[in-house]
């Protein structure tokens, strides 16, 4: 990560509280500087295999797990799987170098809340966790260009019409579920019931014909329903 300018930190009532999981010791140990430079951060716990990224989780439930992908173990795909299923209330942020389109898209469809770029400045890592902590995805500008263009199975004009068989409220439905959110909170945004969320889902996933959230996040981007940092 680069060295940032100062900058203003997010309001918060208590520093946000981070998890790194790399299996490379100064990786972690310059993240850990960078961020508890942050008067809002606050790094917790390192890990350094898919394994004790699931452990530390559960033993010091961070509000942010800060993950790479290859690391020693079950890897960090699923132990990103693992953590998002049991820490609900975890946000989990993938470093990236050069991902394939897929391993983006799993990513998402496994729980994941974004995308840091491994070059990017500390700054966009510091701005990431503040925006996923606010249930925002945040994808770094070039992958998000990546999801967008090459994804041929919806061309644009595809997209567009797609879009307009949706209603104002299926389409919200749609943003809030590419955003990562559960029914329930979908509910509560809404005024609705959770089971009504899920009524909303079925019928946005038959008139699309999508079968996994992935799909849902691709046609977000697409379309401009979810707006990522």
């Amino acid at each position: 990560m680069k060295q940032h300018d100062a900058r203003a930190a997010a309001p918060t009532s208590h520093p946000i509280q981070v998890l790194l999981a790399d299996d490379h010791a100064v990786l972690r140990s310059g993240l850990r500087k960078l961020l508890d430079a942050e008067p809002d951060l606050h790094v917790i716990g390192e890990a350094a295999t898919g394994e004790e990224a699931v452990e530390k989780a559960r033993a010091l439930q961070p509000d942010v797990v800060i993950m790479d992908l290859v690391m020693p173990g079950m890897g960090g795909l699923e132990a990103l799987r693992r953590i998002a299923k049991q820490e609900r209330s975890a946000k989990i942020l993938v470093l990236t170098g050069k991902p394939k389109e897929q391993v983006l898209l799993d990513v998402l469809e496994a729980g994941g809340s974004g995308y840091v770029n491994k070059m990017s400045s500390s700054g966009d890592l510091a701005r990431a966790i503040r925006s996923v902590v606010r249930h925002e995805v945040f994808v770094d500008r070039g992958v998000t260009k990546a999801l967008v263009q090459r994804s041929g199975r919806t061309p644009r004009q595809q997209a567009g019409a797609a879009l307009g068989r949706l209603s104002a409220r299926e389409r919200e439905v749609l943003a809030l579920t590419a955003a990562g959110h559960t029914s329930t909170e979908i509910g509560a945004q809404l005024k609705v019931s959770p089971k009504t969320v899920e009524t909303y889902r079925s019928r946005i996933m038959a008139k699309l014909g999508f079968e996994h959230r992935s799909e849902v996040v691709r046609f977000a981007l697409r379309t401009g329903l979810l707006r990522v940092e």
